[in-house]
């Protein structure tokens, strides 16, 4: 009885002895795990994501030939497909018609302007001489008036013949019609010359029309030009094609999404941590990325900047708390992680892949 009592006793400080040591382990794991948990913050609702570059048809027509097929990589600037540019080529020949003969009319309203220009240069030195002229008429016309004057005082005093003074007189009336005549010369280059200006100006509004004209077929060449050009659609960067829905053949219309282009040297990850997460959490911090797919492959990052808003607030129909019945929810901030340049070299990761960030905030 007494050796029962021993061991039994021995027995239960054994125990107590291993209790002890297994609190005293408890208690330094709970310890470096919450010093863990501490510098070590993550989520599981996360999801690689990235440009998506969709790839649609800015004319409508036939699709003439498709060059590219699901999920194989393109280069950018590589032929994706093309559309039938019969049509397009006959507009962008009837434009260039078109702007040639307005072309043409300006070319033609030009050499109006340049020849009503000159003639009117020609109407202005005309006035000129006709000034000119007139003035020396009007000095003829003044001697002649003298000379008669003189005339009919001498053929009053009987100091000359009667056939002197009636050919004084003819003088006097031939200066008089002269510069009668003269005037009237005068006048009508000056009239010539007002119609003139009103036919530059008219010639001039011509030109005008003429050249607003020009603008709008060169506007119209221009168009048709861009749209010949655009019936050859080109990678806008180095990517993967996918969900294409078009082939040779089809009638496609403007605006109608073809195909996607997916570049995946530059996905990153959105990581959408609770609220009560980020006090600790600031760009450039390290992450590590565990991928559901890849399990045990482990990628790096950083943290590259914190949405200014939660979730919720961007959605479709946003919370409205001022209702009466608010009940306090946890609200969740997409936050955007970059990865590291060498860890994904072969380009691996997929958009919308599910991840486990973990951002190391020491």
């Amino acid at each position: 009885m007494e050796e029962n009592k021993t061991i039994n006793g021995r027995r239960k400080k054994i125990a107590l002895v291993v209790f002890a040591l297994m609190g005293i382990a408890g208690g330094v794991f709970l310890y470096f795990y919450l010093n863990y948990k501490a510098v070590h913050i993550g989520t599981d609702d996360a999801f690689v994501d990235g440009s998506i570059h969709v790839i649609a048809s800015k004319i409508s027509g036939t699709v003439k030939t498709v060059n590219v097929k699901d999920n194989r990589h393109v280069k950018k600037g590589d032929l994706l497909l093309e559309i039938e540019p019969s049509d397009y080529d006959v507009r962008v020949k009837e434009a260039s018609a078109g702007f040639d003969a307005e072309k043409k009319r300006i070319l033609e309203a030009g050499t109006r302007v340049e020849a009503s220009k000159k003639r009117l240069n020609e109407l202005n030195a005309g006035v000129e001489t006709a000034k000119a002229n007139l003035q020396l008429q009007d000095a003829n016309l003044k001697q002649a008036e003298r000379d008669l004057r003189r005339a009919e005082n001498l053929y009053a005093k009987d100091a000359i013949s009667k056939e002197r003074y009636e050919k004084t007189k003819t003088a006097f009336d031939v200066a008089a019609a002269q510069s009668k005549a003269v005037q009237e010369q005068l006048r009508q280059t000056e009239t010539a010359v007002d119609t003139q200006k009103a036919v530059i100006k008219q010639v001039e509004v011509e030109k005008t029309i003429v050249m607003s004209s020009i603008k709008q077929r060169e506007a119209l060449l221009e168009t048709a030009q861009l749209n010949y050009g655009y019936t050859k659609i080109y990678a806008p960067a180095d990517g993967y094609v996918t969900k294409k829905s078009v082939e040779a053949g089809n009638q496609i219309q403007a605006g109608q999404p073809l195909m996607a282009v997916v570049p995946l040297d530059g996905v990153y990850v959105v990581a959408n941590y609770k609220e009560t997460q980020l006090a600790k959490i600031r760009p450039g911090q390290k992450v590590r990325i565990k991928v559901d797919t890849y399990p045990g492959k482990v990628f790096q990052g950083k943290v590259d900047s914190i949405m200014a808003g939660t979730g919720a607030v961007f959605s479709l129909f946003p919370p409205e708390n001022a209702t009466g019945q608010f009940v306090k929810v946890v609200q969740r901030i997409p936050v955007k992680i970059v990865l590291d340049k060498d860890t994904d070299k072969e380009h691996i990761l997929r958009i919308g892949m599910s991840v486990a960030p973990t951002v190391i905030t020491e």
